[in-house]
């Protein structure tokens, strides 16, 4: 088969390869003109390794969420639906080790009457695994060697327990505890279809007996609050060590932020990376070595529909690169910022650099606006975040730490040289006076002639800052620019575009919103700084002159 090989040999203990067995065995392969074994490509086969790994020292299962993000056709549906069977009938419960040390698996049915659960927001969603799931059972060998399966159009009845289709509300949910649920099209799952509030009963059901959840969607616009977005931003969270949880298995890949639509090249490159195994190029799959075989996904069909006028190229990165875009309204795009993107970069103690600073103190309501430093490499335009302070979830009466803040600025003059800050005042003003009554001698850059640090983001100042706002939008879509900082990129994809009639300026989604945009607008004044560093040519280190 395509995912037997020794390039797993040495991976963590998992029943992936059981599951993979077992579903070959029983499941048909959906939409065949004759009965043909479902059997999963390579690319599919290391998900469910993945999906189904197990602790090495407990022997349990370590994933208790998943996240499958495809673009549409690349086949999750009948994936999905495999899953959802195996689930149901095959060995998927942890039962120890063979004499081999390999691990053996069981089927739920052994500990308790087994619920699995396809769900969605409408019925029309629940469709998309639950007619290949009918198919898969019906025309497979599953029916004979499990006596008592019935498999009817709205439900199935197992030998002992049931699969079911879920589009209620969530509160009549609450009984019911599936030992997995497959959370379908979740970029869809928002609080006004009641889509998050089902999500979280539905991961609470299965937590309480020890059961999974698996989440398919595609790639989800930003601002949206979608589940998909919230799921994406706990995996982030969990990768910046900004929360203790774990057991999530997010497994999304999208076309790189570079395709560019319009060139050929560049999008069949695109599309086949995206598409991976299910990609029916002549050449074969991107992923592996050698390739895998031409799949089913039409690649010169999907270039035709992109050059298709009346098609949204929003709509068309999303769906088909899978790349996470932006809201209508929003004023950078995910691909056009993660272009940009240079992780790896590292400011040097000494280097010549411009602040940006944006600050906020308390709010009577709602989420405290954070406070943002941000600093600019003068020599090649390396934005950076130094750092930034955002209220804590959960704890209300906040303030920001204004100590903290003053001394994060001084360890900055300490660290780097830098030659000019622009700082927005907005209730801040006494530091700012502070810091330039401090600094205001040695920056090489100021503000104005009357202040070297005071810069407006609101006021009367209206053409300078959509100047300065355009100049950033500019340095990031031009790539004249390369920034770090996880929050730094969070603000940024958060701000709207809000229109003037001096141009165009920036803004939360709302004003009470708790997605910030601080460290954005510190962003800009860094920007901006280095720009006026530029133009007075403001790049050459001092010298010093040693008195002998």
């Amino acid at each position: 088969m395509p995912w037997r090989g020794p390039q797993y040999e040495g991976e963590r203990p998992t029943l992936g390869w059981l599951v993979l067995d077992w579903m070959i065995e029983h499941l048909a392969a959906p939409d065949r003109p004759e009965y043909e074994p479902f059997v999963p490509t390579r690319e599919q086969a290391e998900f469910i390794l993945g999906f189904y790994e197990l602790h090495p020292g407990t022997g349990k299962r370590a994933v208790r969420r998943g996240v499958l993000s495809r673009p549409r056709g690349w086949g999750k549906s009948p994936l999905l639906a495999a899953i959802a069977c195996v689930e149901a009938l095959g060995p998927v419960v942890p039962d120890g080790w063979d004499a081999a040390g390999e691990p053996v698996g069981m089927g739920w049915e052994r500990i308790r009457t087994p619920l699995v659960q396809v769900a969605a927001v409408s019925e029309d969603q629940t469709k998309n695994t639950w007619v290949p799931l009918l198919e898969m059972l019906r025309e497979g060998p599953a029916c004979d060697a499990y006596p008592g399966l019935e498999v009817l159009d709205t439900f199935v009845n197992l030998p002992r327990g049931r699969i079911e289709q879920v589009t209620s509300s969530a509160t009549s949910r609450k009984g019911n505890k599936g030992v997995f649920t497959v959370l379908d099209q979740t970029e869809e799952w928002t609080a006004s279809n009641g889509g998050k509030r089902l999500a979280q009963v539905l991961r609470s059901n299965a937590a309480k007996i020890g059961g999974t959840t698996l989440e398919s969607p595609n790639a989800y616009i930003p601002g949206m609050g979608s589940v998909a977005e919230e799921t994406f931003a706990f995996a982030k969270a969990i990768a910046e060590g900004r929360t203790r949880g774990d057991g999530l298995l997010l497994d999304h890949r999208e076309a790189p932020p570079e395709t560019d639509p319009t060139d050929r090249e560049s999008l069949v490159a695109g599309l086949r990376l995206a598409y991976g195994d299910s990609s029916d190029h002549e050449d074969g799959c991107v992923l592996h070595d050698p390739p895998c075989a031409p799949g089913w996904s039409p690649i010169d069909r999907l270039v035709g529909d992109f050059w298709d006028t009346s098609n949204d190229p929003q709509v068309m990165r999303s769906d088909f690169l899978n790349q996470i875009t932006h809201a209508t309204d929003s004023w950078l795009s995910q691909p056009e910022w993660a272009a940009c993107a240079a992780p790896d970069t590292a400011v040097a103690p000494n280097d010549i650099v411009t602040l940006g600073f944006d600050g906020s103190r308390r709010r009577n309501r709602g989420v405290t606006d954070a406070t943002a430093l941000i600093g600019c490499r003068v020599s090649d335009g390396h934005l950076f975040e130094i750092r930034v302070w955002e209220q804590p979830k959960g704890l209300a009466d906040w303030e920001v730490p204004v100590g903290e803040v003053l001394a994060e600025v001084d360890a900055a003059f300490a660290r780097y040289r830098v030659v000019g800050f622009y700082a927005d005042p907005a209730k801040w003003e006494s530091h700012v006076r502070g810091w330039e009554a401090k600094w205001g001698r040695q920056l090489k850059v100021k503000s104005s002639s009357s202040h070297a640090i005071e810069w407006w983001m609101t006021g009367g100042r209206a053409t300078l800052i959509v100047r300065a706002l355009r100049a950033f939008h500019d340095a990031v879509t031009d790539r004249e620019m390369t920034h770090t900082g996880p929050t730094l990129t969070r603000h940024v994809l958060n701000a709207r575009r809000s229109e003037s009639r001096s141009g165009l300026q920036i803004r939360k989604e709302h004003p009470d919103s708790i997605r910030k945009i601080d460290a954005a607008v510190a962003g800009v004044l860094a920007w901006q700084c280095r720009l006026d560093a530029l133009a007075k040519n403001v790049t050459a280190r001092r010298t010093v002159t040693v008195l002998r």
